[in-house]
């Protein structure tokens, strides 16, 4: 019989989560219809509808939901018994996502030549909230309306593209233009590239696609933000604030009371931090990173399926993502968008893949 104290403890902590947030957790538990209320109804009663639905014979357990609840929004919610079925999940730290079988798309990594692999990770489909809510610290409107998305499987980089990289796939024979060996300020083989402009990056991708038989692009503005998200709603997917020892920027300033540090001046190797839950890296500073879509000034009128945003909008401008080793924190923000110019390259400035799953 559950515990009536930690229940209340989870329902406490569920029932104060903001509504856009409480509707995340909806849809990661996909409860069936008619077993929570709409949204029309108050939260604390449909918080309990939740509950209850979860401890039903149908449902996903309370041990399930909470795990949940704290991998998504990062709440200290309590730890339930699990079944005698599942001890070997039990047994692992609170903190570890549990194994589970190895079925499903798997990792792989692309052969550029020369001894020379591009790591590439599968990222699930899901809806996610794009964009930030308002009273984020430091939003710019250019991050919102924040609305749902749905954005179909794919592969991604499992960090941006490095310099060795770059070079392998610099020797292929030119698609639409040619590319510049070492194009980089910063050098080292593991170091992500920069100064690439964004035609530059699709030149790339367009060699790497002729090279493989894989159809290989720059990600859209919406794979990015979910892949980056990786199931979270804070402004990191780290958690709420961020510090030089969890990226590398512009370590002397902070961001919402969070704290400062080292200023490192220049890029560092990749996966050198912590990854997100889909096992990427380096998708908060080092560099930004370009997408395939074109500048918009703000949501309005963007595709809701995930797509490439290409109509409208500065044609002459691309998206760009993540932020870099010189910039502030607040611009590391998940939901921080930036206007490129895409016949720039920058020493600020590279990119990392995607493919069709």
């Amino acid at each position: 019989m559950t515990d009536p104290v930690k229940r209340s403890r989870l329902f406490r902590k569920i029932a104060g989560l903001p509504p856009a947030q409480f509707e995340e957790l909806l849809f990661a538990i996909s409860p069936p219809a008619g077993n929570v209320s709409s949204a029309s109804a108050p939260q604390s009663s449909r918080v309990g509808e939740l509950l209850n639905w979860a401890e039903s014979p149908i449902g996903c357990g309370l041990a399930d939901l909470a795990s949940c609840t704290k991998d998504i929004f990062g709440l200290d919610v309590p730890d339930f018994a699990l079944p005698a079925q599942s001890a070997t999940v039990s047994s692992q730290p609170a903190t570890a996502v549990p194994k589970v079988a190895n079925r499903g798309p798997q990792a792989y990594q692309a052969d550029l030549g020369n001894g020379v692999l591009l790591d590439i990770v599968p990222i699930p489909a899901g809806t996610f909230w794009m964009g930030s809510p308002e009273k984020e610290a430091e939003r710019d409107e250019s991050e919102g309306p924040q609305h749902r998305v749905t954005v179909s499987a794919f592969y991604m980089g499992k960090y941006p593209v490095t310099q060795a990289q770059w070079y392998a796939v610099s020797l292929l024979e030119p698609v639409q233009r040619e590319l510049k060996p070492q194009p980089s300020k910063f050098t080292g083989d593991r170091h992500p590239v920069e100064c690439v402009s964004w035609h530059d990056a699709v030149e790339f991708c367009q060699r790497l696609s002729r090279r493989t038989g894989k159809a290989y692009r720059l990600p859209s503005e919406a794979e990015w933000e979910y892949a980056c998200r990786a199931g979270t709603s804070t402004p990191f997917y780290f958690g709420s604030t961020i510090s030089p020892d969890l990226a590398n920027y512009n370590g002397n300033h902070s961001y919402d009371g969070g704290l400062t540090g080292i200023y490192r001046e220049q890029t560092t190797e990749v996966g050198q931090f912590l990854p997100n839950r889909f096992g990427l890296y380096d998708l908060h500073g080092n560099v930004w990173e370009w997408c395939q879509d074109v500048w918009h000034e703000s949501y309005n009128g963007d595709p809701l399926n995930g797509a490439t945003w290409e109509e409208g909008g500065a044609q002459e401008s691309r998206v760009l993502r993540g932020s870099s080793w010189c910039d502030y924190p607040g611009e590391c923000r998940s939901a921080y968008r930036l206007r490129g110019a895409r016949n720039t390259p920058d020493l600020a400035v590279g990119f990392r893949v995607v493919c069709a799953s």
